[in-house]
């Protein structure tokens, strides 16, 4: 009987995955859940933690996709954070039910979830701040536990692109281990899109939050070189959105026309998760004040849900928008750090190519002049006819090839080193995907299912 338990375990766990309530499931509970999702649905599903919060509590992540483990060539990185801030919590919950809907949807072969799981690798990182869920009330907006366990606002504990080197910011390694473990998270894996969700407000924010009072700095606004980008992606959500287009549906907040915001024009922020993420992660980033109240009534959820459901699966989709493609040397080999620039947009960091020697631009649909450099050889300068990429859930592919050049007699920009970028350029090495952020996720699940098993054992 005990061994017939055991060949049983993965379809329980399919029927408990697949009733998820309504309702504010505490840090273990989530953990759990992603357990058991993963376990049952392992050629779809991938857990790992991208590290611990300050109390130990380990920060999961869920890869969904075809392919989940690691990367494909091709196929781009997306990602969702939510709780933050651990007193905002209807992301917890969103995040979880999109989980349950894109492994139903997949499982009863819907094609809107085959068509993103088979194009898209998607992580979902449903808490960064278990702590601070663990220490809230349940106040609309003024509740605590906000902030992580050593009391740090993580959204103002990121390195800012605008403090520069003279404001001597903090080590890494003297950051909050919570960010810590995002920014080693973004050279893990090369992310193009991603949101995080947040609440207190109904608006969907995009970068800059910052600025130092530079040419960036118009009309009120940090204007990013991306910026037309940044204003098309927050209107995909708002308007995707049951009432956020419309701006003005939280009686104590401002309104926001269309229901977006320029991150500085609302209020400036220093340190702040998004702008990292553009600035050395080239991830395109937005943050989504998905409800006025910070802890919605348990009774309101399923609405919550519907009104911000379509909006999260059509952003997802926003990730094919653009050009991608690889960038291969004299000798055909793809090639890493290669100098991937659009004219006209001058970015802090320039966007270069991961260890597959591949980019991703998003661009709206247009004409767009490239320049590619790699040290010993040409630049490379090409003009692209950019198609709208996300209804056929692929962007435009093309491959730059460049042509190698036997002496340099100038010192140009193909030739720059590391040293020679502008300060805030962290430039690393890509690790393999599933590589030493994985062994806590795979310790995790063993541990997990050997509880599951002797749970249904002791019903025998």
């Amino acid at each position: 009987m005990s061994s017939l338990l055991l060949l049983l375990i993965p379809f329980l766990l399919l029927a408990t995955a697949s009733t998820l309530e309504f309702r504010y499931h505490d840090n273990r509970e989530i953990e759990q859940y992603l357990l058991q999702v993963n376990a049952s649905n392992p050629d779809i599903t991938h857990l790992y933690s991208i590290g611990q919060s300050v109390q130990g509590q380990q920060l999961w992540v869920l890869a969904l996709g075809v392919r989940p483990r690691r990367h494909t060539v091709g196929i781009p990185e997306f990602k969702y954070v939510a709780n933050m801030h651990g007193n905002e919590v209807l992301g917890r919950v969103l995040l979880l039910q999109l989980i349950d809907d894109l492994v139903r949807g997949y499982r009863n072969a819907e094609t809107w979830s085959l068509q993103l799981l088979n194009s898209t690798r998607i992580h979902i990182l449903p808490t960064m701040n278990p702590d601070g869920f663990d220490d809230l009330d349940t106040d609309c907006q003024y509740s605590q536990g906000r902030f992580n366990y050593n009391g740090i606002d993580l959204n103002r504990n990121f390195p800012d692109a605008f403090a520069g080197r003279r404001q001597q910011q903090p080590d890494e390694k003297q950051r909050e281990p919570e960010v810590r473990a995002v920014i080693g998270w973004l050279r893990t894996e090369s992310f193009v899109l991603s949101a995080n969700l947040h609440g207190g407000a109904l608006v969907a924010s995009y970068p800059y939050d910052n600025s130092n009072g530079g040419r960036e700095l118009v009309g009120g606004a940090s204007v990013s070189p991306d910026d037309d980008v940044f204003i098309h992606l927050a209107k995909v959500y708002s308007h995707n959105h049951a009432t956020m287009h419309k701006g003005d549906s939280c009686a104590d907040s401002r309104p926001f026309l269309d229901g977006i915001t320029n991150g500085y024009l609302w209020y400036p922020l220093i340190g702040g998760m998004q702008d990292y993420n553009y600035v050395w992660a080239q991830c395109l980033e937005l943050t989504l004040e998905v409800s006025c109240c910070k802890f919605p009534p348990v009774g309101e959820l399923p609405g919550l849900w519907r009104d911000n459901r379509k909006s999260l699966l059509a952003y997802i989709k926003q990730v094919h928008l653009g050009v991608k493609g690889r960038v291969f040397d004299g000798s055909g080999v793809p090639v890493q750090n290669a100098v991937v620039e659009v004219k006209s947009r001058n970015n802090m960091c320039p966007f270069r190519t991961d260890k597959h020697g591949e980019y991703y631009r998003l661009l709206l649909p247009g004409n767009y002049s490239f320049t590619v450099t790699y040290p010993g050889h040409e630049v490379l300068t090409e003009t692209l006819n950019v198609p709208y990429g996300p209804d056929n859930f692929s962007a435009m592919k093309h491959d730059f090839h460049l042509r190698q050049i036997a002496t340099t007699t100038a010192r140009t920009q193909a030739n720059l080193t590391h040293a020679d970028l502008t300060p805030s350029c962290n430039y690393t090495v890509h690790l393999e995907a599933g590589g030493a952020v994985a062994r806590h996720a795979r310790k995790g699940l063993s541990v997990g299912l050997g509880l599951v098993a002797a749970v249904l054992l002791s019903l025998n």
